[in-house]
């Protein structure tokens, strides 16, 4: 009986992440990405990772986090007591099937197509009227289009627009802004579109991504 019960919440475990890997799916992140930090957080193993910021830079993605975190630790728990009782026949065994069965039914209801739209699409819409601007991602702020695009660039001592300020090497009908100017350990905003550029100074462009690739070309060209 201890055997059947610990294979029984070994489901619920498996199932609790499914569903947490298709609920961060739906407010935006990668696949892959949330099945491989769901785990991380699960287990408190392998989650001090630079994709971390993902979660812990957006709101709902943080509120999940917690939720799995918390159910990780109680988890562990409740394998050791079973694992340590393994001989006793004190298991809800039959209580633990009937919540193993609602999750599975949960997390098939979340793959329906038509469900992840509305879902995804109440999500970010919830997102919008509940957390103020400054606490969400550029993601969810600035990169509303395709072709959007927040980039760092770092002039390099062959740029061609080394003594040029920005206010001459951009036009008004380019389709990219400069946000600002880091040079060293200052950070330059106002009057940046007047300051003559410098090698190694840091632009920090917001656009058409295909438009500030094609004007700096040269000094993205070595980045990966």
């Amino acid at each position: 009986m201890g055997i059947f019960f610990i294979l029984i919440y070994l489901t619920i475990v498996m199932v609790v992440i499914e569903i947490n890997v298709v609920l961060f799916t739906l407010t935006g992140l990668d696949n892959n990405i949330s099945r491989f930090q769901v785990i991380s957080m699960l287990t408190g193993t392998g989650f001090t990772t630079s994709e971390s910021e993902l979660i812990i830079e957006h709101p709902l993605r943080r509120k999940l986090g917690a939720f799995l975190i918390l159910f990780g630790a109680f988890s562990l728990a409740v394998i050791i007591s079973v694992v340590s009782s393994i001989l006793s026949d004190n298991f809800r065994t039959k209580e633990i099937s009937y919540l193993a069965v609602v999750l599975i039914i949960i997390f098939y209801i979340l793959k329906i197509p038509a469900l992840q739209k509305a879902l995804s699409k109440h999500l970010k819409k919830s997102i919008k009227h509940t957390y103020k601007t400054h606490e969400l991602p550029i993601k969810d702020v600035l990169l509303k289009n395709k072709g959007d695009a927040f980039l760092e660039v770092e002039l390099k001592k062959s740029s061609p627009f080394i003594a040029k300020t920005c206010a001459e090497i951009m036009n008004e009908s380019d389709d990219y802004l400069l946000i600002l100017l880091k040079r060293g350990e200052v950070l330059i905003r106002k009057d940046c579109m007047k300051e003559k550029l410098q090698a190694g100074d840091h632009l920090y462009l917001y656009g058409n991504k295909e438009a500030i690739q094609s004007a700096f070309q040269e000094d993205l060209r070595d980045e990966k």
